[in-house]
């Protein structure tokens, strides 16, 4: 006994216990005999045990007990605890044993003792880590194809209560009944192998499927080989995808069915890869003619200069916004337009949305105003020079540009303060900006007011957008 690495305690058939061997002491945490206690009774008095569900063993559950009442218990796991001590402080894995020399009553009961705390607080510390682990996991164990563990990820995943999967076999509840290469996984589930990373529908307690992707990994659990699946869900990632392809289908009875004239181009030399109906009226181009080719190709863009210029601002900006362009039809006639463009993605391919609007009957209703009035006006010298004005922005359009304003009339003071009144400074604002005070800067508003012919600061801003002061 002395020499033995498992712990052994003798006890004659009264209940005394007569010895215990150097490891028996060890693993009880005492130095004699004695300390054990002197009877059966006497040791249920000094240790608390549980079951390692964390039920305590009643007094007559307790491994020399049973012994006292002829009961055998091959290999039986216990936490023990000092009477006194908060936490278990060993798990012993005990058996029985009886000795009988003549065949008769017992000469003496036996209980040997295995410390196994090692091993358990390893399969604690797994334990802890699996269920803190968010990602959703089970293990299933390779004898018996049951689950015998399931965090509390897989619990939210799956709608499904602990109690609802542990000790339940894959005949009972079969999470992988919809995965790719099914037979391929039943046989390495069957065998303990590793299981690739698959797709599979997994099913939810309340009756609904979600999309997972789940990879198996062989792996010990209690001295058993285990097979630790995890899962990662990809509803979210399909929802995305059903949302995108919606999307775009959307888009694309959009682009077809919309009255205004747009394409779709690709790359750096923005090549057209689909243009509507409006697109092919507009410029007398088919579907088949235009695809594939770029601008110049076709001859679309009268200005080919300016054509580069809003390239290069939809690379630099994005895109922009109602620009005056003037296309060329097929047959050679011009048709004068509003341009918009914006970079956008067409089934995951970055590409640019141009939009062109026929403005040319617009154009041509402006023009014969123009000179309807300027038929009738020849010799209206009394005619103002504002109305003058706009009768030559609507004949030769600019971008941008501005009228003439009568900037002699106004001194750099007044067209300062007219600048930061287009940029929204009040008085005290621009009394700080120009270092004046407030009663200054007020005589310099009302002065620009009288001069300009406005009375409020909105009129004054019309004003200078107008001639193109205040940016």
């Amino acid at each position: 006994m002395a020499g033995l690495l498992e712990g052994v305690i003798l006890m004659d058939p009264t209940g005394v216990i007569l010895s215990a061997n150097p490891a028996a002491l060890r693993m009880h945490g005492v130095t004699a005999v004695a300390d054990l206690g002197e009877t059966a009774d006497d040791y249920a008095t000094r240790y608390k045990l549980r079951y390692r569900d964390r039920r305590q063993l009643p007094r007559r559950e307790y491994p020399l007990v049973r012994l006292l009442a002829g009961e055998s218990f091959p290999d039986l796991i216990i936490e023990v605890t000092p009477v006194g001590a908060n936490e278990p402080c060993w798990v012993h894995q005990v058996r029985d044993i009886v000795m009988d020399e003549d065949g008769g009553e017992p000469d003496c009961l036996g209980l040997v003792i295995s410390d196994v705390s090692e091993r358990f607080d390893a399969e604690d510390r797994f334990e802890a880590m699996f269920h803190a682990n968010p990602a959703p996991a089970l293990i299933i164990r390779v004898a018996d194809q049951r689950y015998v563990l399931v965090n509390q990820g897989f619990l939210d995943l799956s709608g499904y209560a602990r109690e609802q999967i542990i000790g339940k076999t894959l005949f009972d509840l079969d999470f992988f009944a919809e995965i790719q290469r099914k037979p391929f996984v039943r046989e390495c589930i069957a065998d303990g192998k590793t299981v690739p990373q698959l797709e599979a529908e997994l099913p939810l307690a309340g009756g609904d499927k979600t999309l997972v992707l789940l990879a198996g990994q062989p792996i010990e659990v209690a001295n058993e080989d285990c097979l630790l699946f995890t899962f990662a869900d990809l509803e979210p990632r399909r929802r995305a995808e059903q949302a995108l392809r919606s999307s775009e289908r959307h888009f694309s009875s959009v682009f077809e069915m919309a009255p205004v004239a747009m394409v779709v181009t690709d790359g750096d030399d923005n090549r057209i890869v689909r243009a509507n109906e409006a697109f092919q009226s507009l410029t007398g181009y088919s579907a088949p003619a235009i695809g594939g080719r770029i601008a110049d190709d076709l001859q679309l863009w009268n200005d080919a200069s300016q054509r580069q210029g809003l390239e290069k601002e939809i690379q630099d900006h994005g895109g922009f916004r109602g620009h005056d362009v003037r296309l060329l039809h097929k047959s050679g006639e011009s048709v004068d337009c509003l341009v918009s463009a914006e970079r956008i993605s067409v089934d995951g391919a970055a590409c640019v949305l141009w939009l062109y609007q026929d403005i040319s009957t617009r154009r041509r209703g402006e023009l014969d105003l123009v000179e309807a009035i300027e038929a009738v006006m020849k010799d209206a010298n009394w005619l103002s020079r504002s109305i003058m004005d706009k009768l030559a922005t609507l004949r030769n359009p600019r971008p941008g540009a501005a009228v003439d304003a009568p900037a002699a009339d106004l001194s750099k003071r007044e067209r300062e303060v007219l600048e930061l009144i287009c940029q929204d400074f009040d008085d005290a604002a621009m009394a700080e900006r120009l270092g004046l005070s407030r009663n200054t800067v007020r005589n310099h508003v009302a002065r620009l007011y009288s001069k300009i012919g406005v009375n409020r600061r909105s009129a004054a801003v019309v004003w200078a957008r107008e001639r193109g002061v205040g940016g």
